[in-house]
């Protein structure tokens, strides 16, 4: 029974975030059964180009991160992307292909906590008049939750380089989706390509079509009205 409840949860999690979500614990468990070894798992250009291993270096993060990376992430899918599937793909891409090139460039070796920060930003921004209680010692709205971590990781003696990546990536998207579309003069720059929206996207009913009369819903065997008395 705990395994029928277990599996049924696991289903119950949303696509995109379950299938996220499983590719960090697998990798996570790799590295502790010593599969893998953290010199496979850095953001490497050979590895990444040639090797095709980009997903591995977005599921490495810190401990502390896979948590909030589904917490964050199972959230945006259910809320402001419920029912966009194919929009939310589209965020993780056009994020991914950011931080490679940021990557490249600032000689960063580990990306996944930069994309955990990526999605708490969107998050925080779409969201912020959610109250935050961080370990019971400090209050504060939810757009300030990403500066927070990032205080949090400075605290524990990290760079704050990849938090910075991550809030920077995250406020671009936010910026062309959300903000600039509602600018006077301003338009949607990220289109969702078609391809995406065929592949995880439900097509929507056309609301002109008129079925045929052997085929409504009234006329189908065994159906009654609810509200019809029986016959005496």
């Amino acid at each position: 029974m705990a395994y029928a409840g277990l599996a049924q949860e696991y289903l119950g999690v949303p696509a995109v975030t379950r299938a996220y979500t499983t590719a960090c614990v697998l990798t996570t468990a790799a590295v502790q059964l010593e599969l893998l070894t953290p010199f496979q798992l850095y953001f490497n250009p050979d590895l990444i180009f040639r090797k095709l291993q980009l997903l591995i270096s977005y599921t490495a993060t810190p401990p502390f991160s896979p948590a909030l990376r589904y917490r964050y992430c199972r959230m945006l899918e259910e809320g402001s992307f419920r029912g966009r599937t194919a929009d939310f793909v589209f965020m993780f891409l056009f994020g991914g292909f950011l931080m490679t090139l940021f990557g490249l460039f600032a000689s960063l070796f580990f990306l996944g906590q930069a994309f955990t920060i990526m999605l708490v930003y969107v998050w925080s921004r779409r969201n912020p008049y959610i109250r935050m209680n961080f370990f019971g010692l400090l209050n504060f709205q939810a757009p300030f939750l990403p500066w927070v971590l990032m205080g949090f990781s400075l605290l524990l003696g990290n760079s704050i380089i990849i938090d910075l990546l991550g809030i920077a990536v995250g406020h671009i998207y936010y910026f062309l989706e959300d903000v600039f579309p509602n600018q006077p003069g301003g338009k949607k720059l990220l289109l969702t390509p078609s391809f995406l929206k065929m592949v995880f996207d439900t097509p929507e009913e056309d609301p002109n079509y008129n079925p045929l009369p052997e085929d409504r819903l009234e006329n189908q065997p065994g159906d009654q009205d609810l509200n019809q008395q029986p016959p005496q």
